[in-house]
């Protein structure tokens, strides 16, 4: 709906569905939720993952309070402020901020720039910090600095393998990973002994310390802790985002150009 005249046009609103909580309320509100619960949710989140990663782009943000939630336990991902299209012929594009995701959701690999190029695999640890959290209703790795993120994150998943060290690009984290004591892994049935084995199972492999072990999203929708749900003909899929979409960043555009652009009906972004 436009306004009757370009004088008039002002604002712009930007009408979504409602949504009534997020999932940190939904976490820290509901003791009643079922093992039906989590299951559902980290599978809405993976498919929602396999739409956004198979369009080349990272959210690189993802924690419980920028996933939305309604009474229908319907979740959507939000917030794609931190947001980076990858393009595979653009090398500026590899070396990124690694401020990137609140700490307690941050890929291993993002405390201490440690390999020269992110894969999606930075936004599959996130859903594994998220999805422990569902089950257990307390944050996974709550670090208070980087250096305490990278202990408590060995402390359960022991410290790295030597290939894995051999690959961190970084030398202060890779010596200093390599001169922490040896730390064996913690089974993960121990620390979550309420668990469905299936969903320990599935977390473990979201949570590898070495993102190259991670699986996909597309590939962690295939685990059989989905047998129930799972189904290829219903999954979202898009193509990877055209450097065209990107044009606008490279234009001087006023808001005058804005307002007679929209008023038009011309595309801005093409």
């Amino acid at each position: 709906m436009l306004p009757p005249s370009r004088r008039e046009f002002q604002d712009i609103y930007v009408v979504f569905e409602l949504m009534e909580s997020d999932l940190h309320q939904v976490i820290r509100a509901n003791d009643d939720l079922t093992a039906e619960h989590y299951q559902f949710f980290l599978y809405q989140l993976l498919r929602a993952l396999k739409y956004i990663h198979g369009a080349n782009v990272f959210h690189r943000d993802l924690k419980p309070k920028n996933i939305l939630a309604n009474a229908d336990c319907k979740l959507k991902i939000c917030d794609f402020g931190l947001a980076r299209v990858s393009f595979n012929d653009a090398p500026s594009a590899i070396f990124w901020t690694d401020y990137v995701a609140t700490r307690w959701y941050r890929a291993p690999e993002l405390c201490g720039s440690f390999f020269s190029k992110y894969t999606p695999a930075i936004d599959i640890w996130s859903i594994g910090c998220i999805f422990a959290e569902l089950l257990t209703g307390r944050p996974l790795f709550p670090g208070k600095n980087v250096v305490h993120q990278l202990d408590i994150i060995t402390d359960l998943l022991g410290t790295p393998s030597s290939e894995t060290l051999s690959r961190i690009r970084n030398e202060k984290a890779r010596r200093y990973l390599s001169c922490m004591r040896k730390k064996h892994p913690v089974p993960l049935t121990q620390k979550f002994p309420n668990a469905d084995p299936l969903a320990v199972r599935l977390l473990g492999r979201l949570l590898a310390f070495d993102p190259k072990d991670r699986p996909s999203a597309e590939e962690a929708l295939a685990d059989p802790y989905f047998a129930s749900l799972a189904n290829v003909e219903r999954e979202p899929s898009r193509h990877p985002i055209s450097k065209l979409e990107f044009e606008f960043e490279r234009r001087k555009v006023t808001k005058d150009d804005v307002r007679e652009l929209i008023y038009r009906g011309f595309p801005i972004l093409c």
